[in-house]
Parts: structure tokens; C-alpha cells; sequence
């Protein structure tokens, strides 16, 4: 099997340190392969883009990212510590924040709320001591009403922070997810599809959010999206997958002019 093209930008971000390492990772459902030998690193502080035509293993990636789904063979290593075999629940705790495609807001709460969700892994005690308000549960949540608060004032939000999200316009929720993603400060923010259903005036307001988040946090981001000129404006490196393996990782240029990309996009006559 040839090894996955590497281009020069590649090796810029291997020589930094890498915040997120993928390495030989491989799943499969039945005889269809999603994953197959996918190796990638991610350096602290960067925006890394995930590009690739629909059915190209991106989701599945950030499935096996988030641990919904447990590869078959290779590694996921973060912050220096590998997620093999680590519970689900534990993703967050470690410093890992997620939004998704289809949004998983909870529509008849409140804005507030939505984002107090997002610092669940701060609470200490359980459901026991929380439920009879013990002064300890008390103070809990005080922090992270007052984390949650600071978050809406980022993002925004402060006026509509009582209302339900439910009754948001859909490019609001984009942001309130945005908001709840951060509410545990993660070190590794994946973004999955986070322009799709905006408008274009909306993506650009995204680009500049995003690259906020980074500039004002520090986090690292890896997204997939579908639109290109977002992702190329964004990236500091672009990663692509094409039947499940990697056939491009380098900078934008880089990656936008490497002809298995091209085909992969366009088809054999490109």
C-alpha cells in the first residue's frame, strides 16, 4: 500500500508540537472500509481543515475523534496521552469540544441553559448532592452560571440569553453551540460542518468568529467543511481524505493544487 502524500507543509507541522496525532487508523463497517490507514498530526494552535467528497470518512474521523466509534486498528493520541480505550464520557474532561452537523441544541430550553450544559464535567458531588442544594452545589452552580454568562457576553448572546433556542434563527444557534463547545475550555475544538445552512454573509462572520476563538483562546481547531473557500481562507493546514485515506496533507495552496485532490473533486478528467 504506497504511504499517503505528504507536502512540505506536512512536515512544518510534524516539527511543532503536535496537539492531536492520528496515526494508521483504520474502521470498517461490514466490507465497506470508512478509515484506512488515515495517519495526520495537528500542531497546537492551528486551524486544520478536513476536506473530501461525500462518503470520504470525514464524520467517521471525528466519530472516532469523539469515541462514538472505536477504530479497528491504529491510534488517536492527544495532548500527549493516547484515547484508546477511553470512556466516551471522559472526551470532554480531557479537553476535547465538539459541535456537530445536525445541531444537538435542547430547543425548549433557554440559551443560558444550553451553554450551563456545556461546563457539566466541572460539577462535582453527583446527582445526589446537587439535587438537595447542599451549599458545595450551590457554589457549583454559581461558577458555572458565571462561566456560562461570560459566554454569551463572547459570543453575543446576552440578549436573547432567556429565550428559548428553539425560537432562534438558525445562524444564533450556530453560535450558541459555538458557545457551549467552549464551555469546558477544551484545548481541541472539531468543528463538523459548522458554515452548512448559512448564508454567505453568515459564513463570513463564521471565518472571523473561528479565527477568533483561536487568536483570543489558543485552541486548536480541526474542521470539517464543505466549503472550500472558507476552509482555504481559515487553515493553516488542510488535510484531505478521499475512500477513507489521506491523499493530501500541506498547506492551502499546497493542498488545493495537488491533482488527487483535483480528481477526487472533479473527476478523472481533471
Amino acid at each position: 500500500m504506497a504511504a499517503p502524500w505528504r507536502g512540505p507543509g506536512a512536515n512544518d507541522v510534524s516539527s511543532a508540537a503536535a496537539l492531536l496525532s492520528v496515526a494508521d487508523l483504520s474502521i470498517r463497517f461490514g466490507g465497506v472500509v470508512a478509515l484506512d490507514g488515515v495517519s495526520f498530526e495537528v500542531a497546537a494552535g492551528k486551524i486544520c481543515g478536513l476536506i473530501g467528497p461525500n462518503g470520504a470518512g470525514k464524520t467517521t474521523l471525528f466519530n472516532c475523534l469523539s469515541r462514538l466509534y472505536n477504530p479497528q486498528r491504529g491510534e488517536i493520541r492527544f495532548d500527549g496521552r493516547s484515547l484508546n480505550g477511553v470512556a466516551r464520557r471522559r472526551i470532554a474532561e480531557l479537553g476535547v469540544g465538539r459541535t456537530f452537523q445536525n445541531l444537538a441544541l435542547f430547543g425548549t430550553m433557554t440559551v443560558l441553559e444550553n451553554v450551563m450544559i456545556g461546563t457539566h464535567a466541572i460539577a462535582a458531588g453527583g446527582f445526589i448532592v446537587n439535587g438537595i442544594g447542599l451549599p458545595f452545589a450551590r457554589h457549583q452552580e454559581r461558577i458555572i452560571r458565571e462561566r456560562a454568562l461570560a459566554l454569551l457576553e463572547e459570543f453575543s448572546l446576552v440578549d436573547v440569553a432567556k429565550a428559548r433556542a428553539s425560537d432562534l434563527p438558525f445562524g444564533t444557534r450556530k453560535r450558541v453551540e459555538l458557545a457551549r463547545a467552549l464551555a469546558l475550555e477544551p484545548k481541541l475544538l472539531l468543528l463538523d460542518e459548522p458554515a452548512a445552512g448559512l448564508s454567505h454573509e453568515e459564513v463570513d462572520a463564521l471565518r472571523a468568529e473561528i479565527q477568533a476563538i483561536r487568536d483570543r483562546r489558543g485552541v486548536t481547531i480541526l474542521l470539517v467543511e464543505h466549503h472550500m473557500n472558507l476552509v482555504m481562507r481559515i487553515s493553516d493546514q488542510v488535510v484531505a481524505l478521499d475512500f477513507g485515506r489521506v491523499i493530501a496533507d500541506g498547506s492551502p495552496a499546497e493542498v488545493r493544487a495537488n491533482r488527487d485532490v483535483i480528481r477526487a473533486y472533479l473527476g478523472e478528467a481533471a
